[in-house]
């Protein structure tokens, strides 16, 4: 029996017929004798076996047309179970014409008042129909549960429709290593009823049913995790070591069957979801639709949501500008897959190179320009600060004069949290950039020559800050993911450490909406939300995959790396903000910079050519005061005893 169940072939559909005419003709034999009160010798003499032959001769049709057989029983669900309420309703209604045309008008056989047999097999032919399905389908779903090896005790979370799918999925489909132990809730009237034989537990008392019943695992929904009671309940398993898994929406189910490869561990980029972000849509669509968009760094973590986003609101054209070309090249594919019609193209150069640049504005003419190019990792930009130079500052610089140039309409910069207060080379460049870009802002509209062309545009400067984003490249969470999966140990720089964390989507959405909004020269600031500590970020992520830091995976501290700072700011001190209509939006009131601050950042990006960093450094540090080095040998050039020695020795 058990072999015939779980095997993986099924029986003939005409052996489920002939077991479904078998029942029904029982049925109907069954309420005849019922109704005769079982008087054999006048049964006989009624025609008995002419009314029962023609019944199932009548069912069979039926049942045949209905296609009643044709469903695997193991995976009987209730459309299933009315097709059969259907199926006999239907040959009760069939069946006294047949015995009017057959059996009176044919065979002369006196005709029998059959309504009351019809009344009574109706409930008894349904409901062993039924029986018989439900009792195989349990039976192969109590056989499947107990020869699975190595069954996990599960609970899924919440207590309505989608968890009462998830249920049955979850005991009827290719997942049977685990076994469904109840529902939990965290506030619910439905905590200590019962659902398909399953209790609804409390959420306090989880603690009792991980040792009572050796509760390993907690499924659910990876929809709405931002809501309080799932992010509760999510925190109360991982502090027990309960692994908590996530599947998609159901009606993202293959044929309705929840496969195991869509059962996946909870990832931390969901635990740190937050509500999502409302934007002005048709605001931002009046804004690109039918423009000719420039997105630079395309092939990055942020150029790419941008460019995703972008073709959402129908331009005219979206420019992928990028130098790496394999990561251009799969972009390139991926978006025209994804929106055919809408014109791409590529563009492969290096932003710090004007005449290649020049070549892509005087080819496309881009009306919006998307600026996402830059280095950012700090410790590498510490022992490079000319490359950062000349690509966050410089790079920067080419595109904005082209922009104004070119008579583009809107130029947004990508910019970030480290330019606030910045401590290292990264940070301070991308706040020059800053500079630049306000710079030019401020002079709109006045006669000035910038590289040979009139100055004389209305081209608006917008900067956006924002701090770190989930899983960009290089970013902490996927090196945690990658060392926990090795055994560790994980690697933090220091348990005070703390970050601010937005996903990409998020972000790219807040700029959108910041590029539609701005006028000209404002640095936008993102409600980051609360900082983070990274080292309860990596205890979490440690525990989402089932294991116990400091005892399953170690956590070793390696101290601040070159140019890192404890807590990353998003204003300056000297900064205050303005609100917007998007509560996450703010406006930072900057330090204006003078036409002045133009020539000395030029001066800066001169004095890359002689490859003296501590120069170079000290010159950043002139143009942007409130630099001061982080864990970095340019600390002692905040020295002021040195830099006085330092200059009598040049100028000597």
């Amino acid at each position: 029996m058990k072999k015939l169940l779980l095997n993986a072939t099924v029986l003939p559909r005409w052996v489920i017929l002939l077991v479904d005419l078998f029942i029904s003709g029982s049925s109907f034999a069954l309420s005849y004798f019922v109704v005769k009160q079982f008087d054999f010798p006048a049964i006989l003499r009624g025609h008995f076996f002419f009314y029962t032959g023609l019944y199932c001769l009548v069912s069979g049709i039926v049942f045949y047309l209905m296609r009643v057989h044709t469903g695997l029983i193991r995976y009987s669900n209730i459309k299933d179970m009315l097709r059969i309420f259907m199926s006999v309703f239907v040959t009760s209604l069939v069946y006294p014409i047949a015995v009017q045309f057959i059996m009176v008008n044919n065979l002369n056989i006196a005709s029998l008042s059959i309504s009351t047999v019809l009344f009574i097999n109706f409930f008894v032919a349904s409901t062993m129909l039924v029986m018989l399905r439900t009792a195989v389908k349990e039976l192969y779903n109590y056989v499947k549960r107990n020869t699975t090896p190595d069954k996990e005790n599960i609970l899924i979370y919440g207590s309505d429709n989608n968890s009462i799918l998830l249920k049955q999925a979850m005991e009827s489909g290719n997942t049977h290593k685990f076994l469904v132990a109840g529902f939990l809730e965290a506030n619910n009237r439905k905590i200590n009823t019962y659902i398909q034989q399953k209790k609804v537990y409390h959420l306090k008392e989880l603690t009792t049913l991980k040792e009572k019943k050796n509760i390993e695992k907690l499924i659910l929904m990876n929809e709405q995790l931002t809501s309080i009671d799932k992010k509760l309940v999510i925190e109360k398993c991982l502090q027990l070591g309960i692994q908590v898994l996530t599947v998609p929406p159901s009606d993202q189910w293959m044929s309705g069957k929840l496969s195991s490869n869509q059962i996946q561990a909870l990832k931390i980029e969901d635990l740190l979801q937050r509500e999502p972000i409302v934007i002005n849509n048709s605001q931002v669509s009046k804004d690109i639709a039918g423009k000719r968009v420039l997105v630079t760094g395309a092939a990055g973590s942020i150029g790419s949501e941008i460019v995703r986003q972008v073709l959402s609101y129908d331009p005219e054209m979206v420019i992928l500008c990028d130098q790496a070309e394999s990561d251009l090249h799969e972009m390139q594919l991926d978006v025209e897959e994804k929106f055919p019609g809408i014109k791409i193209r590529v563009f492969i150069g290096n932003i710090r190179e004007y005449k290649r640049m020049e070549t892509m504005f005087n080819t496309f003419r881009p009306q919006i320009v998307f600026h996402a190019a830059a280095y950012k990792h700090v410790p590498m930009m510490e022992h490079h600060p000319s490359e950062a130079i000349l690509t966050n500052v410089m790079g920067t610089k080419n595109l904005a004069d082209l922009a104004v140039a070119y008579n583009s309409q809107k130029f947004v910069m990508i910019s970030t949290d480290k330019a606030v207060n910045p401590t290292n080379i990264m940070g301070t460049s991308k706040r020059i950039a800053e500079m630049y870009v306000q710079s030019l802002s401020s002079s709109i509209g006045t006669e000035h020559d910038v590289n040979g062309f009139n100055h004389n545009s209305n081209t608006r400067f917008i900067t956006t800050r924002f701090g770190n984003v989930l899983g960009s490249n290089g970013s902490v969470i996927p090196r945690f993911r990658e060392q926990i999966q090795k055994g560790g140990p994980v690697t933090v720089t220091d348990p005070e450490i703390t970050r601010f964390f937005m996903t990409i989507p998020e972000a790219v959405q807040l700029v959108l909406e910041a590029g539609t909004m701005g006028t000209g020269g404002e640095i936008f600031i993102f409600d980051m939300g609360k900082p983070v500590r990274i080292v309860d970020l990596a205890k979490k992520m440690i525990r989402i995959a089932g294991l116990v830091p400091d005892e399953d995976i170690r956590i070793v501290y390696t101290g601040l790396r070159p140019g890192e700072k404890l807590y990353e700011e998003l204003l300056n001190k000297e900064e205050k903000t303005l609100p917007t209509h998007h509560e996450k939006i703010k406006i930072a009131r900057v330090i204006p910079c003078s036409w002045q601050t133009r020539n000395d950042i030029e001066d800066l990006i001169e004095l890359c050519t002689e490859e003296d960093n501590e120069e170079l450094v000290r010159e950043m540090k002139r143009l942007v005061p409130e630099f001061k080095s982080k864990n970095s040998k340019y600390e002692k050039l905040d020295n002021n005893s040195y830099a006085v020695f330092s200059d009598m020795a040049s100028n000597s």
